[in-house]
């Protein structure tokens, strides 16, 4: 069973209906009703994934994790008592269990800042933008994997507070109660993430400061003589969004008219977790053989 986190002062819900409706779902899960532990996960399965993309980076890394955080949650719902919203809830499983993951990401595996990689992005910037096929879906995919990959070069307590309070633009005393520790202790690592990002983004990104030097388009080449992106499957640009999520041309023009840094982190499309993952774990949910629910 997940070990619970302490924080002597859950957040209080804002809509009690809402909770209530959520308590019907859950007390019918529990009694083992297939249809409604479908439910649960169909409601949860797009979030947790987003939430673990954002913190293993990768989109394989991402269904497996957020496969297993499924399964817990699944496994623990008897335990929620309507102390938060039940995705606020099942936020605070994934993200126990994100950041007590072994497998590391590869900058985290090298140890990699983000002045190191600031360095790296100005080596083999191009001199004019790149011109040649699919050019605006392989500039989108720079911007979408370079956001992604600056985020792993923070701490993982930093990165998931900026994903929680910046990217998801959760309330600090949900985003606390997720985290298991205080408002104030909450609010001073996000501070700690948006300054990192911030300066990083302002001194290095042209999406962010027109005064910066790289530019996604000018990072294609490179890009691609590296085997960054694939121009035949772009992970990103190409990535399946949920249903009535916004599109990356719809992202793009968000974060235009917002003219904010933590725009380019926080804008990308509204990704679906893998339907072939979620049919997997819905299988094994209904088979029998995975006595969750007891």
């Amino acid at each position: 069973m997940e070990p619970e986190l302490a924080h002597p002062d859950p957040p209080t819900t804002e809509n009690g209906d809402d909770i209530a409706r959520e308590r019907w779902l859950v007390d019918r899960a529990i009694a083992g009703e297939a249809a409604a532990i479908s439910d649960v996960v169909r409601q949860l399965q797009d979030p947790l994934y987003r939430l673990a993309l954002r913190m293993v980076w990768r989109p394989a890394e991402a269904e497996d994790a957020t496969q297993e955080i499924l399964l817990r949650v699944v496994g623990n719902l008897a335990t929620w008592r309507g102390e938060a919203k039940l995705l606020t809830w099942a936020y605070r499983i994934g993200v126990n269990y994100l950041l007590n993951l072994e497998r590391k990401t590869p900058q985290e595996a090298a140890q990699l800042s983000l002045d190191t990689y600031r360095e790296g992005l100005a080596d083999g910037l191009a001199a004019d933008d790149y011109r040649g096929p699919e050019a605006e879906l392989l500039s989108h995919e720079v911007r979408l994997t370079c956001s992604q990959a600056m985020l792993q070069c923070l701490v993982r307590d930093e990165r998931v507070a900026f994903v929680l309070g910046e990217v998801f633009e959760l309330g600090s005393a949900d985003a606390a109660w997720i985290l298991g520790i205080t408002a104030s202790a909450f609010r001073k690592r996000l501070e700690r993430a948006k300054k990192r990002i911030g300066t990083f983004l302002n001194s290095t990104c042209g999406v962010a400061n027109p005064e910066a030097f790289c530019r996604c388009s000018r990072r294609v080449d490179k890009a691609l003589a590296l085997s960054r992106v694939d121009p035949r499957r772009p992970v990103f640009a190409g990535h399946a969004v949920s249903a009535g999520g916004r599109s990356v041309a719809e992202v793009e023009q968000q974060m235009i008219r917002l003219h904010d840094a933590a725009a380019v982190i926080r804008l990308h499309p509204d990704y679906a977790a893998p339907q072939a993952k979620m049919d997997a774990i819905a299988g094994l949910l209904h088979s029998g053989r995975f006595p969750l629910l007891d």
